[in-house]
């Protein structure tokens, strides 16, 4: 995050309720700040990470990676390496190919995906710089460590495939010599009429805008890397992992079936995980190896990552080619888009690999109205990292291809960008509506939105002044940037997963346990790391059954105490996990209701509920608690007859479509075009993400978000060399952004409830991280525009743009146009209007 949360929202609002059974509770829950109930133990350092860990007897595991992209290995010799005192054990991956398996991609998006065998250990070939050759196991992690450098290993190096293009080309060399090809698939969608046709039939009033984006490849940079511990219970082949995850429900089907051990004979336990933002749902190699090494030695192993191998081993995001093409009428009228994107895979596909571009096919036409569609995949193995999910997980992508579109077609067409989207969105009262792409809205007000950002951001006074300054030849000049984006999230509905060939469903689980002195225990399938989980659902079920927010205690990342879940990704804790939640209470209330309409002699219809209370209609003064309610169920001694003395309930939800926030991100900035640095001088956001449960959490998620997406646009990117070397593989190299290097964010929210869940939500962990790079960058070429460049690629650092300014290659406009910077500073002719030519 990057500035302190606004104290005002939660000001006042700190108080305790009262305990006691006989008084009532006397607030609702939803909508108040609250502050998170997870951050006294984290600020206090009372949290339980992996590597915190400490069993009887543990040992400790180190991997030893390889130094080349691409090579046959010839013979791995761990001798030397069992010689040196402290150390266990070594293996190469030969020693554990029986045991280990293949890693499992859940997402085979066409029935003919290429789909390599992904060994934990390489046996006989390396495809990536950090693919495991050997493991040592010794009594301490540094013995470990050194012992890594005893290992020889000799390779016989094979070409690097590293350029997406060039991996595609004819006589290319092959990642998978076996395979016999570097296409891991290709994936057509089409939707509504079709996009040729419609444009031929426009004749001459059709415009047609094409640009090449580039998505880099990015570092997820978790301020945890992962870990994972194997405590094994030999006797019984029994095994409890504990993994930095987040998804301990979905590792331990997959670890089952790797590696042969019976599902119920493993527990896997997320303890507190220090971030994810997606680079966390994956099963990973290490995981399956410390459980492998554990049940063969019968002994506790630990393996914790180090940074650099957090950014060699886990796996990266983005990393695409899109090639895009809009139509529209001479009025501004869109009539439909063609998307070509080229999706690197990495040398292996992780669990959900594949299925990235293939989330992103949905979001590319956003919030505009067109007649026509047409999208076209190509994954291309390299090798480098795998990739996979990364906050947003297709959507990122999507939306900035769509909102640099459209800003250069207003610029083709002469119009304001913003005046352009407006003519082009769909209107409130139109939802819900029925997208090209073949995703149903169901609710949204981008007018609303739209019209708060821009009184926010004073868009008419910052016109004025770009004006001012493009006249006066200003060295440092200003760009106004814009993005309107929605995005589906809440990555749920089974039937539509499945549709896409996805390797499991979308419902979450809950439990609802009373106690028998009225507090409540909450079980969720959906696992926290930094969310706010258990304090937005503490809020949940206050609300609902009227207990005090204290009371409540939820119970998650187990699979022994939480035994049913589909994990935390996609934005989809709340939106399904606490829907499920939610659900789950109406039933603890519903045998609740019959037990003190028993207990008040009264009809079940007569009784009333609010705020903890059950009570009579028309006699007020008969009442009974649901505190008191679950003393008598639990006491049992005058319950209806044939009930069960239990309140406890459950229930598991699969949602009937995704959810669709949306926003109005307005980003200002000012280049020097002397330095080409690029400072944010402004930023709003105003971002309707439905009924909130608690708005701190939401400002804190936005919040993150936009910080995520900047980094993308000026700071990050993840570098290989023509050799397939990561050259930027520390965070000496890898730029990520603090809090000095990004502006102080005015946030803001609208509000149209979802109609797709009873809660009204929707999700929020991803939005601010979707639409901040596109309204970053285009601020960045809205400065830049009437110097001749009409594209930078990303990150917009110093060098690009001052390169960009000053003629060189690097910053070559794509019509083979150059933006030279002279002494009479930029054309402003016909820029008055921010970027339109």
């Amino acid at each position: 995050m990057t500035d302190q949360m606004d104290a005002g929202l939660v000001a006042g609002e700190i108080a305790e309720h009262p305990d006691a059974l006989s008084k009532p509770y006397a607030g609702g829950e939803l909508g108040r700040g609250r502050r998170r109930k997870e951050d006294a133990k984290l600020v206090t350092g009372q949290t339980n990470w992996t590597d915190n860990i400490t069993l009887p007897g543990l040992l400790h595991m180190a991997v030893l990676r390889s130094p080349m992209a691409h090579a046959r290995i010839v013979s791995v010799d761990v001798s030397a390496a069992l010689e040196m005192p402290g150390v266990i054990a070594a293996y190469s991956g030969a020693d554990l190919a029986e045991e280990q398996g293949a890693l499992p991609c859940a997402w085979p998006v066409t029935a003919d995906m290429v789909h390599p065998d992904h060994p934990p250990l390489a046996v006989d070939e390396v495809r990536y710089v950090g693919d495991g050759v050997a493991v040592v196991v010794a009594r301490d992690r540094y013995t470990a460590a050194d012992a890594l450098e005893a290992v020889a290993v000799e390779y016989e190096q094979l070409p690097p495939v590293v350029d997406m293009e060039a991996a595609i080309a004819e006589g290319a060399s092959l990642v998978h010599g076996d395979k016999g090809t570097n296409v891991c698939f290709r994936w057509p969608f089409a939707s509504g009429d079709s996009y040729a046709d419609t444009v031929a039939a426009a004749g001459d009033d059709a415009v047609v805008v094409k640009r090449r984006f580039r998505q880099q490849r990015l570092l997820p940079t978790a301020m945890e890397p992962r870990g994972v511990v194997v405590a094994p219970i030999a006797a019984a082949d029994e095994y409890t992992v504990y993994s930095a995850t987040q998804i301990p429900h979905i590792l331990r089907v997959m670890l089952a079936l790797v590696t042969g051990i019976g599902e119920h004979k493993i527990r896997v336990i997320a303890p507190d995980v220090g971030g994810g933002f997606g680079s966390k749902l994956n099963v990973y190699a290490e995981e399956v190896l410390a459980l492998v090494v554990a049940k063969r030695l019968g002994r506790p192993i630990k393996w914790t990552e180090s940074r650099s191998e957090n950014y060699q081993a886990t796996i990266h995001g983005r990393d695409q080619i899109q090639d895009i093409e809009i139509a529209a009428t001479k009025d501004g009228t869109l009539l439909g888009l063609k998307v070509e994107l080229l999706a690197d895979m990495g040398a292996y596909l992780q669990l959900v690999t594949p299925g990235i571009p293939i989330l992103g096919a949905f979001m590319f036409p956003a919030i505009y109205k067109m007649k026509a569609y047409d999208f076209h995949c190509t994954g291309v193995f390299t090798t480098k990292t795998p990739t996979d999910a990364y906050r947003g997980a297709g959507r990122p992508e999507a939306t900035y291809a769509i909102e640099r579109i459209m800003d250069e077609l207003a610029v083709e067409l002469g119009r304001d960008p913003l005046d352009l989207r407006k003519q082009n969105w769909i209107a409130h009262e139109e939802f819900p509506y029925d997208m090209v792409a073949g995703l149903t809205y169901d609710s949204g007000n981008y007018e609303a939105a739209t019209e708060k950002a821009e009184q926010m951001f004073d868009l008419a006074g910052l016109r004025a002044e770009q004006k001012r300054r493009r006249d006066s030849k200003d060295p440092v000049q200003l760009g106004i940037g814009i993005s309107t984006f929605t995005e589906m999230c809440g990555l749920a509905p089974s039937r539509v997963l499945g549709s896409l060939s996805y390797g499991a469903g979308g419902w979450e689980a809950a439990q609802i346990r009373m106690l028998p002195t009225g507090k409540v225990e909450v079980t969720s399938g959906a696992t926290p790391h930094g969310q706010g989980h258990h304090t937005a659902w503490s809020q949940i079920v206050a609300d609902a059954l009227g207990v005090p927010f204290d009371d409540v205690e939820i119970i998650t990342g187990d699979t022994d105490s939480s035994p049913k879940g589909m994990d935390t990704y996609g934005s989809r804790s709340l939106v399904v996990g606490g829907v499920a939640i939610h659900k789950a209470t109406a039933k603890v209330l519903e045998k609740a209701k019959r037990i003190a309409a028993h207990l008040l002699e009264a009809a079940e219809d007569d009784i009333e509920f609010a705020r903890g209370t059950f009570s009579v209609k028309g006699s007020p003064e008969a009442k009974k608690t649901i505190q008191e309610v679950a003393l008598a169920t639990f006491a049992a001694h005058n319950l209806p007859d044939g009930m069960e003395p239990s309140l406890d309930s459950d229930y598991v939800y699969d949602p009937e479509n995704f959810s669709y926030p949306h926003g109005t991100h307005l980003c200002a900035v000012e280049i020097d075009t002397e330095t080409g640095f690029t400072k944010i001088r402004r930023y709003v956001s105003v971002d309707d993400v439905g009924k909130v449960v608690n708005p701190v959490i939401v400002q804190g998620q936005v919040h993150g978000g936009i910080a995520q997406g900047i980094g993308q646009a000026l700071y990050e990117d993840a570098v290989y060399d023509a050799e397939g070397n990561l050259t930027t593989g520390s965070l000496v190299d890898y730029l990520v952004p603090a809090a000095p290097d990004l502006p102080h964010f005015e946030t803001g929210r609208t509000e149209t409830p979802a109609t797709s869940n009873p809660l009204g939500v929707k999700g929020v962990g991803e939005a601010g991280t979707i639409a901040s790079t596109p309204a970053v960058m285009n601020a960045v070429h809205d400065a830049l525009r009437p110097y001749g460049i009409r594209d930078i690629e990303m990150p917009a650092t110093p060098e690009r743009v001052w390169r960009a300014l000053h003629g060189s290659s690097a910053g070559r406009d794509p019509s083979g146009t150059v933006g030279l910077l002279g002494a009479s500073g930029p054309d402003t002719a016909g820029n008055a209007a921010g970027g339109a030519a």
